[in-house]
């Protein structure tokens, strides 16, 4: 009980001095054109903006995908016949100058700063290529991150993605914010789900289906994403799905343990760079 009683103290001084930075800070964050204030209002009503790479208009995006396509070629299809939970294949794209300089783009910054509202730290990319599965398990599941109070993930299709390719799919923070009941029965399902995940069946018991919001699009495709307040999941395929992700929390995060995967050797790393 003491044990418990101490754990929530400190719970409750952490929060207290993050809304005092929050507060602090509010003044220093960088000043948004009209149209990426679009995508940070859409982050905080809805926890996920689409546009696409044509749509932002990054100079350095070009260099970004003919890099992508290089090590994209490198991934072989993995055998798996006969598995009824097909792994992803996961590379660290952190240390390679072409991921990393697009992930710290001014103009990237300074929207993901305006939303988290604090300085920010860029953890790293992972290109990763996704296979059919039949069955919900790991990320197809419905979950939340849990690496900071607020995370920002820039995913980017490497394809097109119809729905047999298993879009990325969201229910908007209208639906399950809290203090509305849904929110309190999807966190009992999660915390049941020992945060694991919770599947279909589970979420449209409180969610119909047709709140749910899948991204479909052809490659080239951007969602930004806060995967700690959005239910999110990727949906089940028929077909191979790549795609880019990148990751950012605040300067230092809630819990920093979970962010050395991005750059540490969680994943594979290329061993060949690209070539200019």
């Amino acid at each position: 009980m003491a044990n418990q009683i101490k754990r929530k103290v400190n719970d409750l001084q952490s929060e207290l001095i993050y809304k005092t930075e929050l507060i602090k800070y509010a003044g220093k964050v960088p000043v948004l054109e009209e149209r990426d204030r679009k995508i940070v209002d859409a982050l905080k009503t809805e926890g996920a903006y689409v546009t696409s790479l044509e749509e932002l208009g990054i100079s350095t995006t070009s260099t970004l995908l003919k890099a992508s396509d290089e090590h994209l070629s490198g991934m072989l299809s993995v055998n798996q016949t006969g598995k009824t939970e097909r792994l992803p294949q996961i590379y660290t794209m952190t240390d390679f100058p072409e991921f990393s300089q697009w992930g710290k783009e001014k103009r990237l910054l300074s929207i993901i700063e305006n939303y988290i509202g604090l300085p920010i730290a860029f953890h790293g990319v992972h290109l990763r290529k996704d296979f059919p599965n039949e069955n919900q398990f790991g990320t197809l599941l419905w979950h939340k991150d849990s690496e900071d109070r607020r995370i920002i993930k820039i995913i980017i299709y490497l394809t097109d993605v119809e729905e047999h390719h298993g879009p990325f799919e969201y229910i908007p923070l209208s639906l399950t914010s809290a203090p509305s009941l849904n929110y309190y029965r999807l966190y009992y399902k999660l915390w049941r789900s020992n945060y694991v995940g919770i599947n279909d069946e589970q979420v449209q018991e409180i969610i119909p289906k047709k709140y749910w919001k899948s991204c479909p699009g052809p490659a080239g495709t951007v969602i930004f994403v806060d995967p700690r307040r959005a239910l999110h999941h990727g949906t089940l395929r028929t077909q191979d799905r790549s795609a880019l992700f990148f990751v950012y929390t605040a300067n230092p995060p809630q819990r920093p343990e979970l962010c050395t995967q991005y750059w540490d050797d969680t994943f594979p790393k290329p061993q060949v760079l690209c070539k200019n």
